[in-house]
């Protein structure tokens, strides 16, 4: 076998230039997946994690953790939050071991149990809809308490507390636009030399900063009109946008943004097999064979 087929076969991304736009703290790993496979990665922000104004409510609610049934946690920042809060409190992990737990996917579980905690509960698919039908049986008349951004979805307070659940919801940390992006985004995407075929998103957060960073103004991501506007006459012929699940999706269509490749598992790796998998498709439409390809979109 030649070199160059040899690299055909590790690399199916080769020549393919991606742009991650998770926050900096966790780019590395979508990146480095990419990377193996030969993709160009280049990483702008589309988010940054802050800590949220107060404390005090996640505080009441950590000191008061003997008063709750269930915890709930629906991302990584999350678990690292309430970690971290805890830490500052001096409260050990092992005091939440009364508590049943919810994580809405494996890298949340994974984080969860890195802290020494069981996790009673992870949805067959990794949205908030799937939690709800996780844990409706199982939670009437319970305490729970939800740890999560400043802004999310309420499908998980609202439902839980229709099947006769007491959610208690705290904000652990907040999202947003990384302002320091703006200049580097629309820097790159009119560099022919270093625009990105693919777009990748990973959260409704990451899509709304996308189209808040392309905005002519320091526009809020809550400005929906604008972003529309925006969305409808940006420059982004050619590039495809890759999402990590249907409520991104979701979000992308409701900016007038197209979905071009979605994860058929809501994860890293899943978004990952669908790039690969899109990237053989298209190339397979251009009467270029990639046969290699076809090991990785399984």
């Amino acid at each position: 076998m030649s070199k160059k087929v040899q690299s055909s076969t590790n690399q199916p991304l080769s020549g393919v230039r991606v742009l991650v736009g998770r926050a900096r703290h966790q780019a590395g790993v979508l990146s480095g997946e990419l990377r193996q496979l030969g993709a160009t990665v280049l990483e702008i922000p589309f988010i940054e994690i802050r800590k949220p104004r107060s404390f005090k409510p996640l505080d009441a609610a950590l000191q008061n953790r003997s008063d709750y049934d269930w915890l709930i946690l629906t991302s990584v920042n999350g678990v690292e939050a309430l970690w971290e809060r805890m830490a500052k409190l001096h409260l050990a992990k092992a005091t939440l071991k009364h508590l049943r737990v919810a994580a809405i996917g494996p890298a949340t579980k994974k984080a969860i149990e890195q802290g020494g905690l069981k996790v009673d509960v992870v949805p067959k698919e990794y949205v908030a809809e799937s939690v709800v039908r996780s844990l409706r049986s199982r939670i009437k008349g319970k305490r729970v308490l939800l740890v999560r951004a400043k802004v999310a979805r309420d499908v998980i307070p609202r439902e839980l507390r229709k099947a006769g659940a007491h959610v208690d919801v705290v904000e652990a940390y907040e999202t947003v636009v990384p302002q320091s992006s703006r200049t580097r985004l629309r820097a790159a995407l009119n560099n022919p030399l270093r625009r990105p075929h693919i777009v990748t998103f990973t959260s409704s957060s990451t899509v709304r900063n996308f189209v808040a960073l392309l905005g002519t103004s320091r526009s809020n991501p809550g400005a929906r009109s604008s972003e529309r506007h925006y969305a409808r006459h940006a420059s982004l012929d050619g590039i495809r946008f890759a999402s990590i699940g249907p409520v991104t999706s979701s979000t992308l269509r409701a900016l007038s943004l197209k979905v071009d490749i979605e994860a058929k598992e809501f994860t890293i790796p899943g978004l990952v097999r669908a790039i690969v998998a899109a990237t053989s498709e298209q190339s397979e439409s251009r009467s270029t064979p990639r046969n290699s390809l076809h090991q990785y979109s399984r």
